[in-house]
């Protein structure tokens, strides 16, 4: 399967804008830390302004959790697959590891799934700006 322009989840794997899928979502790499998880006010393509309302974003907190969670079961699932005994303790650990290690990717994409659920694509606005 393809994903490609036109999908949501094409937006949020590349952290472009949700409308056009082809200006940038974030200020700079989610792991650049001098702009952290810093978005832009609007798109660069086709200008989309990015907040509806003034702390749009928190809502997205709901959705980090979840995607924070999917991370974790993730690295147990991983654990088993690869036959590491880890006591409770070790296994805890490995996982706090990876949720860090992980942290700027899962607030940048929490965010992107936020937008992508108010925003649509729109294949018009998207031709004309490309």
């Amino acid at each position: 399967m393809v994903i490609g322009k036109g999908s949501k989840l094409y937006s949020i794997i590349n952290l472009n804008c949700p409308r056009c899928h082809q200006g940038a979502f974030l200020e700079a790499n989610p792991y650049k830390l001098s702009n952290f998880n810093k978005l832009k006010e609007r798109c660069p393509k086709c200008q989309l302004k990015y907040s509806i309302e003034p702390s749009f974003y928190t809502g997205s907190m709901y959705v980090s959790y979840g995607v924070g969670i999917a991370v974790a079961v993730t690295v147990y699932v991983l654990t088993l697959i690869l036959g590491l005994a880890l006591k409770p303790l070790s296994l805890f650990i490995v996982i706090v590891v990876a949720l860090v290690l992980t942290g700027p990717w899962i607030a940048a994409v929490s965010k992107s799934i936020w937008a992508n659920i108010f925003f649509n694509y729109n294949k018009e606005i998207a031709e004309k700006v490309n």
